[in-house]
This record gives structure tokens, sequence and C-alpha cells, in this order.
């Protein structure tokens, strides 16, 4: 059983809250990186307020949101305006090698952490910071929710049944994206600093990542001149891609190839006249989903997905959520942590998605840390700076 990964040794400061700084430092913390998240001392992180579904003792509930993201932390509670905060995070800073933290711009300098001040604390520092709209520009002064920037950066315009049915991802995806670029960010930064000695500041923003994932769907305006918009459960450019109707439910399919039309064509026994090429199933789509469906219709889910696999159609089905955390697939994966909390007892989190293998040896992180209670680890954390819990200064 490990309990190290590639970061063992790595110093981690967490001055972020909500989703897409608590992610990144999960991601980094995963990896074996220590990682100290510095809450305020009123309630700690917002995360903790955001129910329900509350779970726990009566007068101490958990949030199951704040559980989703902190897992493998430790917690100190800080008041960063008073001298103690200041000084106490001045001291992890020195013997950090990441700072992460999503204020809005110019927040972190009122506080008195401005960048020379960091470079004075620690040159070989590399900071994090995630903004909404990003660090600069005539609109860095907008607060950065992660639904607000789902609509700004254009992926609401791109999801739901069609254009005037706009609909946010089901999960904080531009928070969870920012998350994912700012850890890569963090990565990189490491990397040079190996050549180097000094740190680097890595700035993003939900803005820039939501932007970051358009793919085809930003080439398509900005190369073709097309406007694309929501169309529901088919895919804008592959046609038959998505999802369809059986007996007694839904299937997806995935018909990316001539190969695999042919190979539908000829199981199912589809019409071919005006269906010859990708392109023209796609202007005829909506003729081909009927055409589809009649036969798909006829059969169960579980016929229709048998006889699908026996043709070699990639195919799936639509699961819940307990669906999903049943399914022995994802426990091969590694993709239901159990974990150990102070409160709760034994708790399940969703895994971490990256394993690690040594000469076809498995080396993955196997033994995790449940999401810390606040302030859990204030007197690990000041032994460490080698300070006194009791002494510390202006420290009610």
């Amino acid at each position: 059983m490990s309990t190290t990964g590639p970061l063992t040794g790595y110093t981690v400061i967490d001055l972020s809250r909500a989703l897409a700084g608590p992610h990144a430092t999960m991601m980094l913390a995963d990896l074996g990186a220590r990682v100290i998240k510095v809450e305020n001392v009123n309630g700690g992180d917002d995360t903790r307020g955001w129910g329900p579904p509350f779970v726990g003792p009566g007068d101490d509930r958990q949030s199951t949101y704040f559980l989703s993201c902190n897992r493998n932390k430790q917690s100190i509670s800080l008041d960063l305006k008073s001298d103690d905060g200041a000084a106490t995070l001045a001291a992890m800073l020195e013997k950090a090698d990441v700072l992460v933290e999503n204020f809005r711009p110019g927040v972190l300098d009122r506080l008195g952490f401005d960048a020379q001040k960091l470079r004075e604390l620690n040159p070989s520092l590399v900071i994090l910071s995630i903004s909404g709209f990003g660090h600069d520009g005539p609109e860095a002064w907008r607060s950065g929710y992660d639904q607000i920037l789902q609509g700004e950066a254009g992926l609401m315009s791109l999801t739901g049944s069609g254009p005037e049915d706009p609909q946010k991802v089901g999960v904080p995806i531009g928070d969870l994206l920012a998350g994912m670029y700012g850890a890569y960010g963090v990565l990189a930064a490491l990397l040079e600093r190996e050549n180097t000695g000094r740190g680097q500041h890595v700035r993003t923003s939900l803005l820039a990542a939501i932007v970051g994932v358009h793919a085809f769907q930003g080439t398509r305006q900005t190369i073709a001149g097309q406007v694309p918009h929501a169309q529901g459960n088919h895919h804008p450019s592959i046609a038959p891609y998505g999802l369809f109707r059986s007996a007694d439910g839904f299937v997806q399919i995935s018909v990316g190839s001539p190969k695999l039309w042919d190979a539908l064509v000829e199981k199912f026994k589809l019409p071919t006249e005006g269906y010859e090429t990708n392109e023209l199933r796609v202007q005829r789509r909506d003729e081909l989903i009927a055409v589809i469906e009649e036969k798909f219709t006829q059969l169960s889910t579980k016929e229709l997905l048998a006889q699908l696999g026996q043709a070699g159609i990639p195919a799936g089905i639509v699961r819940t959520m307990d669906e999903v955390y049943q399914w022995e697939q994802v426990h091969s994966q590694h993709l239901a942590l159990q974990v150990q909390h102070p409160l709760l007892g034994q708790i399940t989190l969703p895994g971490a998605p990256l394993r690690f293998f040594d000469d076809q040896q498995e080396v993955t992180r196997t033994e995790h840390a449940a999401p810390p209670l606040l302030n859990q680890d204030e007197a690990a954390i000041r032994q460490w700076l080698g300070q006194d819990v009791g002494q510390a200064v202006g420290k009610a």
C-alpha cells in the first residue's frame, strides 16, 4: 500500500476556496504533495456551508460539496488581516513550494502579499492564481462563478435541446477545468524551476479554461465562420452519433467511420440511398434518427446493446449516479475511494483519475486521507513552523 506519489516532498499552501482552486490542490495532493488548506476563521471554506445535502451530527454537519474537493489536505484557520495570520502565512510560504489562490485580482496584494513580497519571502515559490475572467483586461474586476462563465464563455449556447434552450453542464465544469489547467501549469512551473531555481507565477481563469476546450466548436466559428448552437444529444459533425430510443429506454452509439456505418447498415438492414457519406448523413440527421429509431425501438436496451456489440459498434447506456458507483468497472479503476472521516466514519469519495506504473507494477497511491475538519491540523502545522500554539502572535 502506497501513501506516496510523484509530488511527495513538495508543500502546497492553499488559500483558495469554493471549487477551482481546491480542485487544483486536491489533484496535487493526490499526487503526494502536502497541501495545507488555509481557511478563514469564520466558518472556513464557503463550501462547508453549501448544501443540502449535509451529513453527520446535527451540531457539526458536514457538506458533501466540501467533501468532494478536499481530500488529502490539512486545515488551519487564520485571520490573514491579523498579525498572527499574516506572520503564520509568511512563515509557511518561506518553506513552501507552491501557493494557490483564487481571490479576485488585487485582494492578495491588499492583504500584504503582493508579487514583490512573495518573491522576497521565497524566490523559488510557484504561484497559481485562478480568477473568473482573467487577471487583466477590461472585465478583470468581475466576480467569476461557474454558471455565469458557462454562459459568458459560450458553453451554454452549445448545450441543451436547441438554440432556445441553453443549459449548463451538470457539474461546475468551468471551475473543474480551471483547476485542472491550474494544476497542469503548476507542474510545468515546477519542472522549469529545476533548471532556473526560481518560481513562476501561473495564471488561469474560468474564462480561459472554457475557451480552452471549445475544440472543434471553436474552429467551426473562427475558421468556417459558423456560429454553433445547441442541438441536443447528437453530434454536430458526425452522424449517427448520439442518444437513441430503445423499446424500454435509451442507448448511445458512435458511428465515426465508414466501416462502422457499413456495420450498422448490415446489422440493422438500414437504407443507404442518400446516406452514403458522413456529410450527407449530417445534413439529413433528423431523417436518419427516425430511420434508426424505427429499428432500435423494436428491441430492449439489453438486446440492442448485445446486437451493437456483435456488430462492433461503440455503444453504451446512460447510467444514474448510483449505478455509476455500483459499477464493477469503476471499482476496478479505483474510482471509489474509502477514507476514514473523524466525524462520519468510513465514507466513499470519487477517486483520483490518474494511475502510475513502474516496470508494469502499479505504484499508484492507495491510501488517502478524508477532507479535514476546520482547523483540524493547526497544532501539527504550527509545530512544523516551530511555533507554540498557545503563544501565537495576536491569536485569540
